[in-house]
């Protein structure tokens, strides 16, 4: 996947990381090193797993306060849920 797959995604999923690897990434946002023993987010394009990318967490803050980063919910209306689906 290249930077510009990631970056035309229309929306992303963004949790905080947890990896123990020792292993040193780049982040997608500032194209700075990120050793992944230190606080990180993890950001999945359109909720692709497998296109993960480990993010500075103050890049991934930057980019939702710019726009860059929607979320799914900021892009696409909210599921009904089980019950309101059975029921309608």
């Amino acid at each position: 996947m290249t930077q510009d797959d990631f970056r035309r995604a229309r929306w992303y999923e963004v949790r905080a990381a947890s990896n123990r690897k020792p292993a040193t990434y780049t982040c997608p946002f500032c194209r700075g090193r990120l050793p992944s023993l230190t606080a990180h987010m993890l950001v999945f394009p359109e909720g692709d797993h497998g296109r993960r990318r480990h993010a500075h967490t103050r890049c991934v803050a930057k980019a939702r306060s710019e726009g860059r980063l929607p979320l799914r919910e900021d892009v696409e209306p909210p599921r009904r849920g089980w019950l309101s689906r059975l029921f309608r």
